[in-house]
């Protein structure tokens, strides 16, 4: 199907309507006058390709969108976001999603045009039964769990590198600066392959918990096609369940039971055995014993250490150990005031390393992942210069550092290719 002039604008519209954005708004974007989007938009101007390529960014599409044969404004990831409240309520929320979208579908050109075999999602889709309650929420989330890890071989052992897990189940993951009220965000896109994102600016142990929770959310609410996880939206139902899964996920029941087991602990303060010897004799001798009282008792200092190895916060700890029985709610309470007042530095005193000041793994940083991916294609003629610049200034690598690192790279020939190459 050939799209005439009038058409492409009347998609153009469509589009920029969809994502919620005036025409005012849309001409400060791309540095042009109101009356000129006007004008495009009414078919009584053309639109240059760079223009469309801005465009079409700003609109969370891709170019070929506007060509194809149907054209649905409603199927933009920009429209799909907007319906959601914590994006279409705060206009710095948009602008991030509008970001992430666009990096998401720059990543994967990159990676098609550089033939990067990233594998096929290997996550599976659990049922998502229509939530009632809360409490429903959490058993979903619980159980999914459970299933997932035993899906994984993982047993009850702590988790490495997240990241690397959710990368091997197929799923692209990115640290990004968000709102600090947005923990996280999932596209579910399948021309974009799922792509997960979790705050930059928060500690390690909350990132890791973000992408866990985000990887719930593609377990169950694949349909949505994209969501944003903010702190205000924590009562959601579905955020209830993506929350329970990420606990259990974490710290899992049995790895908390077996850690106070071997601490000795987490018994009852009265215990039975019944002593059966097979003779034939009816019945069993019983045989009784006694902890010395507050032995069984667990202490911060124990939380700390549990947490530690499982890599989650202390506060996760504390309440994890609750749901699985092993605390009371007053054994809680007691010790949420006590890590509050004294976790930190009682933590520093057991010569272990803060968890939310450990470096993350290099191998996830997407901004070096994404640059090196950048430079590759350059190197193999597979992009122009300038659209290397302009990749790296979505990652926020400037002229000058692009070109240092071109230098250090041995590709800057100090000529600025201009000529847009296939793929560009």
């Amino acid at each position: 199907m050939t799209i005439n002039q009038k058409e492409l604008a009347s998609r153009l519209r469509a589009a920029r309507e969809a994502s919620g954005l005036s025409q005012e708004q849309v001409a400060t974007a791309l540095d042009l006058s109101r009356s000129s989007i006007a004008q495009i938009e009414l078919s009584n101007r053309a639109v240059s390709s760079l223009e469309l390529d801005r465009l079409a960014r700003l609109y969370g599409r891709a170019i070929q969108d506007f060509f194809a044969e149907s054209f649905e404004p409603a199927e933009s990831l920009v429209a799909v976001f907007r319906a959601e409240a914590a994006v279409a309520q705060d206009d710095a929320v948009a602008e991030n999603v509008r970001w992430c979208i666009e990096l998401a579908r720059e990543l994967g050109s990159l990676e098609e045009s550089l033939e990067v075999d990233r594998g096929r999602v290997r996550a599976p889709e659990y049922p998502a039964a229509s939530l009632r309650s809360k409490w429903q929420a959490v058993q979903q989330g619980v159980q999914a769990a459970e299933a997932e890890r035993k899906r994984l071989d993982l047993g009850d052992r702590p988790l490495g590198d997240v990241a690397d897990l959710l990368e091997s189940q197929g799923v692209r993951t990115a640290l990004l600066d968000l709102p600090h009220d947005v923990s996280g965000l999932t596209l579910m896109e399948p021309s974009l392959s799922f792509f997960v994102v979790a705050n930059r600016s928060h500690a390690v142990t909350r990132r890791r918990f973000s992408w866990v929770h985000e990887y719930a959310h593609i377990l169950f609410d694949r349909s949505l096609r994209g969501t944003v996880s903010r702190a205000s939206e924590r009562d959601e139902l579905a955020e209830v369940r993506a929350n329970a899964f990420a606990a259990a996920f974490l710290l899992p029941e049995e790895g908390a039971h077996a850690f106070v087991d071997t601490i000795g602990k987490g018994r009852g303060s009265r215990q039975r055995w019944d002593v059966y010897d097979d003779s034939g004799e009816q019945g069993a001798i019983p045989a009784e014993g006694r902890s010395e009282p507050g032995s069984q008792q667990i202490q911060l200092y124990d939380v700390i250490v549990l947490a530690h190895r499982y890599r989650v916060s202390r506060s996760m700890a504390l309440y994890r150990l609750k749901n699985v029985s092993l605390l009371s709610q007053s054994e809680l309470e007691s010790l949420l005031d006590q890590e509050r007042d004294h976790g930190r530095n009682l933590e520093r005193s057991l010569g272990l390393t803060p968890a939310e000041r450990e470096p993350s793994s290099t191998s996830r940083d997407f901004r070096t992942r994404f640059l090196t991916l950048g430079l590759e294609a350059y190197r193999r003629q597979k992009i122009s210069r300038g659209k290397l610049h302009a990749l790296a200034g979505l990652v926020d690598c400037s002229p000058d550092d692009l070109d240092e690192l071109l230098w250090a790279s041995g590709l800057g020939d100090g000529e600025e290719d201009e000529v847009l190459l296939p793929g560009d």
